[in-house]
């Protein structure tokens, strides 16, 4: 099954009445697009994302940096907190803060298959 690639804007809510309909705390679902986080998530997976999520060192989270979200694993070091691509063909991108952090990864599952779900947190 061949899959077409729709590019869906994300805006922070409040900005588009229709987007400020849902609440902010509700999860939502997004798919993976390029393969920055390689291994674990793959070009075409689907994450579900918890805006009021606990974000700890080492959370994968979707984050708001320079005026775009970014998709990165959650890193604590000595000086800060960095965005951390698994693939290291990406640089690793250091945040001011978790204020950045809009959503934390709960969930992946591979489009078509019932059986591949994999969760980040415990239930």
């Amino acid at each position: 099954m061949k899959f077409e690639r729709k590019i869906i804007p994300i805006a922070p809510a409040g900005q588009d009445a229709a987007l400020s309909a849902c609440t902010n705390a509700e999860p939502y679902a997004l798919m993976v697009l390029g393969d920055s986080m390689e291994p674990e998530f793959a070009d075409g997976d689907i994450i579900v994302v918890e805006p009021e999520g606990l974000a700890t060192d080492g959370s994968f989270v979707l984050a708001w940096h320079n005026d775009e979200y970014i998709f990165r694993q959650l890193v604590k070091m000595p000086s800060g907190w960095t965005l951390h691509a698994l693939n290291s063909a990406y640089a690793d991108t250091a945040i001011p803060g978790l204020e950045s952090v809009k959503g934390v990864v709960i969930q992946k599952k591979k489009p078509g298959s019932r059986k591949s779900i994999k969760h980040y947190v415990k239930w």
